[in-house]
């Protein structure tokens, strides 16, 4: 029952993987991009990581791929005019796949498993310590240097995201709180005595 689990998980993230990049609808791409996430899932759980496996579904399915399900639907994207700048870069996107490809078959190639990796990945977890337990521990404990610099990492690169796409335009009106401050109500407001039936 475990390998029929296995290999349906298996088969059906490749599938979402593959039908996220070759679907034509966007929605259809994040909704197989769910399913994708959904059965990555069931592979953690089948690996005995529940934790990992409900942050996945947690952080990826419950937040980022809502998030990008309602980005596409909210925005108004001419997708048509989209498909066609994107064909002119078709034959550079196509050379780069073939070359990421020969450097993974070469990678493949050249791959040697070392003597005690078996041994390392089928050592149990202690029965008295439970496996988010010993998550933490790895985490905030053994690799705590490390896992402080990757969210070092990520901040930097979320400022320098913010700092790319911050444009100031100047046919924008924007507000001045110094200037609201120090204004003059006798020079900013002026009384008029409107007669009935006249306007300004």
């Amino acid at each position: 029952m475990s390998a029929f689990a296995f290999y349906l998980f298996a088969v059906s993230c490749l599938a979402g993987g593959l039908f996220t990049v070759i679907s034509r609808h966007p929605v259809h791409s994040v909704l197989w991009l769910i399913l994708s996430f959904l059965s990555a899932a069931g592979l953690f759980v089948l690996l005995g990581a529940e934790f990992v496996a409900m942050l996945l579904i947690i952080v990826y399915v419950g937040a980022v791929a809502v998030l990008f399900l309602f980005v596409v639907m909210m925005l108004d994207v001419d997708f048509a005019e989209l498909k066609a700048e994107m064909a002119r870069f078709m034959p550079l996107a196509l050379l780069i796949g073939v070359i990421i490809l020969m450097q993974f078959a070469v990678a493949y190639g050249a791959w040697e498993s070392a003597d005690v990796a078996e041994s390392l990945s089928q050592q149990p977890i202690p029965e008295d310590r439970h496996n988010t337990e010993a998550l933490g521990l790895i985490l905030y404990d053994r690799y705590f240097l490390l896992f402080q610099l990757a969210g070092l990492i990520l901040l930097v690169a979320m400022i320098g995201a913010i700092v790319l796409t911050l444009r100031h335009r100047e046919d924008v009106k924007r507000q001045d709180v110094l200037a609201q401050i120090y204004r003059d109500p006798k020079t900013a407001m002026e009384l008029r005595d409107v007669k009935p039936g006249q306007g300004l």
